[in-house]
């Protein structure tokens, strides 16, 4: 059966530099998709394409998406079809910005609104299929490199719906909470390597920081009881067919302590379950 991955989101958080990313791995994709061809399109490629991965951008620029997109989705999904949704987002001063160097319009401009208007009605419009979505992605911080290697990350392979992707994230608060996490640990209250001259210059991913930070009880029971609640709660996702669960581990500067929690958890349930594909995102590691 075809394999299905609708690239949607808010207008300007990078829909199309991620049709283009999918296609350089193997992706068939294609931007402005109407939702009214999707079913019979999908039906198309099981009889007539060999390679049956396929990314296709839609959103309000379809005038009918938003009124048909949950009723085309459904009767995919009847027919055996798999079929996840992707949602983009990026901060609305992000998006400003986007706008105002690539000088384009927003689909929303053309009915007089404002492009602050604009996007918040974009987002009040699309609120019903961002809660929804299998994956959402907060695109603010990346540039197009940074895209691609999370771009990569999630979909270098096949989408089997058989997998589920759990995505740990370090991240430091200072540079603002990743607003994607399905749940989030705060880490804060371990010891702070940053304290310690001769590994304040290190990162997380150093051994010399994980052994530092395994010296305190706390760590130790901390990570216990993160590897249990995982435990307890992935097959609940697994379940319920999800295909994508975000773990946060958050710091101050998101250098040292969630850097190296985050790498700790990884290895330990990458090993529990094979059915998971565990990534790892180090978002705030390389800033001062």
């Amino acid at each position: 059966m075809a394999e299905a991955l609708i690239i949607t989101g808010t207008s300007g958080a990078g829909k199309s530099s991620v049709l283009k990313i999918l296609e350089d791995i193997g992706y068939l994709s294609v931007d402005n998709f109407p939702v009214r061809l999707l079913l019979s399109f999908l039906h198309e490629v099981d009889e007539s394409f060999e390679h049956k991965k396929v990314a296709l951008g839609m959103d309000i620029r379809d005038k009918h998406f938003l009124k048909e997109f949950k009723t085309k989705f459904e009767e995919c999904l009847k027919k055996e079809h798999i079929v996840k949704i992707l949602f983009l987002d990026a901060r609305d001063d992000v998006i400003i910005a986007r706008y105002n160097q690539t000088r384009r319009m927003h689909p929303l401009v053309k009915e007089g609104l404002t492009l602050e208007e604009a996007i918040k009605k974009e987002r009040e419009l699309l609120e019903p299929i961002r809660e929804n979505s299998h994956i959402y992605l907060d695109t603010s911080e990346f540039n197009i490199h940074q895209l691609k290697n999370e771009i990569l990350k999630l979909f270098g392979k096949s989408l089997n719906g058989k997998k589920m992707v759990l995505h740990v994230l370090a991240f430091g608060y200072k540079y603002g909470i990743p607003y994607e996490a399905n749940f989030l640990f705060d880490v804060r209250f371990l010891p702070n390597p940053y304290f310690v001259p001769e590994l304040k210059p290190l990162s997380g991913t150093s051994p010399e920081i994980k052994n530092f930070l395994l010296k305190f009880r706390e760590t130790e029971e901390l990570l216990k009881k993160m590897e249990e609640f995982l435990n307890w709660v992935i097959p609940f996702y697994l379940r319920e067919n999800h295909y994508y669960l975000t773990l946060a581990v958050g710091c101050t500067g998101g250098k040292h302590r969630s850097v190296a929690i985050a790498e700790m958890i990884k290895d330990r349930i990458g090993e529990k379950f094979p059915e998971v594909e565990v990534v790892l995102t180090l978002r705030d590691a390389g800033k001062e």
